[in-house]
């Protein structure tokens, strides 16, 4: 479970960013949003591996 608290954490700590984008179209903002996302794809492809890996062992 440490690897969902760590993707929570990652979310939450966008949280600002996000607000100051949507709700105050603070244009840098929307620049590290963009920049959360990838890394938020990344590490979603990261676990994807790691889960298949598992997988595959058991």
């Amino acid at each position: 479970m440490a690897r969902f608290d760590d993707l929570k954490e990652y979310v939450d700590s966008m949280e600002r960013d996000f607000t100051q984008f949507y709700d105050k179209g603070n244009k840098a903002a929307g620049t590290r949003v963009r920049k959360g996302m990838q890394e938020l794809k990344k590490m979603a492809q990261d676990i994807r591996v790691e889960v298949q890996d598992k997988k595959s062992s058991m």
